[in-house]
């Protein structure tokens, strides 16, 4: 049932859909965990993927006003926060072998290339620092009434 709400939460069929990596207040999919590989055996270096309507929502609004640019600078400057990119850039290696890419699939040095990775990435593996400081830049993580629950209709 999972990977149906997930398809209606991102508006297609989720591709190498492993399990719900986080669940939102309201027991819904927000985070999913996909698979190395797609179904055709097509790589999918995007390890966590954020699926919930409003919190990807929220991520585009921030990343539309800037976000990647301003965190990719702080990234570089901040020493905790290159620390916790570092770290986190590591253990994804570890965890994704298969792969030498970080969060996100990314291979190159320099960006963050996608705060949704990060933001995921930080929900599905706690203590990473710098998607935890994204998320509190956030209006709010999650909506006051669920948006991803079926619509009753009668």
């Amino acid at each position: 049932m999972d990977k149906e709400i997930v398809a209606r939460q991102i508006g297609r069929p989720p591709r190498a859909f492993a399990r719900v990596a986080v669940r939102c207040p309201f027991g819904q999919p927000a985070v999913t965990e996909q698979r190395a590989y797609d179904e055709d055996g097509h790589p999918f270096p995007t390890q966590f993927y954020v699926t919930c309507p409003h919190l990807v929502a929220a991520i585009s609004r921030l990343e539309a006003a800037g976000g990647v640019d301003r965190w990719t600078k702080a990234s570089e400057e901040d020493p905790a926060l290159v620390e916790s990119l570092a770290a986190a850039q590591a253990e994804q290696r570890r965890m994704r072998p298969e792969f030498d890419a970080g969060i996100g699939g990314s291979t190159r040095t320099g960006s963050l290339k996608c705060l949704h990775a990060h933001v995921a990435f930080a929900l599905a593996r706690p203590g990473y620092e710098l998607g935890d400081r994204v998320i509190r830049e956030l209006p709010s993580l999650w909506p006051d009434l669920c948006c991803t629950a079926p619509m009753v209709t009668g």
